[in-house]
């Protein structure tokens, strides 16, 4: 029955995980008009990470479950464990609680400590072969699967540094905020919510790191006659902090600073065309902010 769960949990349960992972990166690809603006080096590295991340720790839960097996443990239980918890703490906490290996008393089979020189059960003497216990005590089972463990691990630390180096250095990554292409941002922001409604982009976050960009894509409809509206409040504006609008569509590159706005910002769209608009913020140290952009 465990041998059935177990293959289940391997040729159904992997191939999920798998699928899962590769729908995600198609999901956003469509949502974020693909990974334009970022070389294609840095969706593969970050796919390296996720996959062979998922092969060290199903390599790691089996040796875990065939260890258990000797020991007479729940393989199933401490196989999900390792799995889930990563082998880094779920492979911690199985060797600080897992059983003693043990063998069958002889006269009744009970199963006794290696160590132990009479049956807890009928109490016959326990004959010990040394030399065959201190080989199945320091014996490794199972080896392949701590060499692929490791050596997925190995594929994921160094896709995961090859990637943080290369984001780092900022190396295949378009930061440019007047770019007509899609902007990525190195760091992070706290935020409440984000939300576009309506044609209404709402933006509320309590924090961000300096530079970076929130952005949304609009479009113009009728160039001559429409407006872009934004309100946006401050509520903390540390020294020399600022917000700045920028608008972008082609070669043409505008910017208001927005920070302290004592009422909603109309902007004409005159000098930009009919269609689709690169609507950014520029966030330099403000914090708690509610913004509120569309265009009408």
């Amino acid at each position: 029955m465990n041998k059935n769960i177990g293959k289940i949990l391997v040729y159904i349960g992997i191939p999920i995980v798998l699928l899962m992972i590769a729908l995600r990166f198609v999901l956003y690809y469509f949502k974020s008009d693909g990974f334009n603006g970022m070389s294609l080096m840095f969706p593969l590295l970050i796919m390296g990470v996720f996959i062979f991340a998922l092969f060290m720790s199903g390599f790691f839960a089996a040796w875990v479950y065939q260890d258990c097996r000797k020991r007479n443990d729940d393989g199933i239980l401490w196989a999900i464990i390792t799995f889930f918890t990563t082998p880094f703490i779920g492979l911690l906490v199985y060797f600080l609680r897992r059983s003693e290996i043990k063998q069958s008393c002889v006269a009744c089979g009970h199963l006794v400590s290696l160590k132990a020189k009479y049956c807890e059960e009928c109490g016959s003497k326990i004959e010990h072969k040394e030399e065959i216990n201190n080989m199945e005590m320091k014996r490794t089972h199972h080896i392949g699967y701590i060499i692929m463990g490791t050596v997925s691990m190995i594929l994921m630390i160094t896709c995961l540094t090859g990637f943080i180096v290369s984001a780092a250095s900022g190396k295949g990554i378009n930061s440019d905020i007047t770019s007509n292409d899609k902007v990525w941002n190195i760091g992070g922001i706290s935020m409440n919510y984000e939300v576009v409604k309506d044609g209404v982009w709402t933006l509320d976050f309590k924090s961000a790191s300096d530079g970076f960009i929130a952005q949304e894509d609009m479009i113009i409809n009728n160039a001559e006659t429409d407006i872009l509206y934004a309100d946006i409040f401050c509520g903390t504006v540390p020294s020399n902090a600022s917000i700045t609008l920028y608008l972008v569509q082609g070669d043409i590159v505008k910017s208001v600073d927005v920070t302290n706005l004592s009422e909603t910002l109309e902007y004409s769209l005159d000098e930009f065309e009919n269609g689709k608009i690169h609507v950014r913020l520029l966030i330099e140290g403000v914090e708690d902010t509610i913004s509120k952009i569309y265009i009408k």
